[in-house]
């Protein structure tokens, strides 16, 4: 099993969140809510809205999102729907946990995950307002736009 932090579409109330339910994925099981012990910047970009975490340590904000425990199938899953290592590239992250919904970790600890963040992205984006938390209805008004509804989005 391997654990992942999520913090962007694939959280709980956002847009892609039912593929970490989907089964024929693999199995997730959400263990907390978790902060970054460091500050990354978390922006939103291209015409599709997709928030990315970009690697860059000690820059943006100590990001919120959820600790997950996954299986093979999942995280090779993940690893495609991420578009690893084109679009995003799975690395390590220290958490803080927050609140649990498991009784495997607690309150305060720290621990690792693996995450998607990205080192490839356009020279402006450490530019773009960086986000604590991702909510694809934020006050930002950069509403997250859903893979199968890109293609006609391009073609107009």
């Amino acid at each position: 099993m391997h654990r992942v932090f999520v913090y962007g579409s694939l959280k709980r109330a956002q847009p892609n969140y039912p593929l970490m339910t989907d089964s024929n994925n693999g199995k997730a099981e959400l263990l907390a809510t978790a902060t970054t012990v460091q500050k990354y910047p978390l922006v939103i970009a291209t015409q599709y809205n997709i928030p990315f975490l970009l690697n860059l340590p000690g820059q943006g904000h100590r990001v919120h999102g959820e600790l997950y425990r996954v299986d093979e199938k999942m995280l090779k899953y993940l690893d495609w729907f991420e578009n690893v290592p084109t679009m995003y590239q799975r690395t390590v992250v220290e958490l803080e946990i927050n609140e649990l919904a498991d009784d495997e970790l607690s309150p305060g600890s720290i621990t690792e995950a693996s995450v998607y963040s990205t080192t490839t992205y356009q020279p402006d984006w450490p530019a773009l307002p960086a986000y604590q938390s991702y909510d694809s209805n934020g006050d930002h008004g950069l509403q997250y736009m859903l893979r199968e509804d890109r293609n006609w989005a391009s073609v107009e």
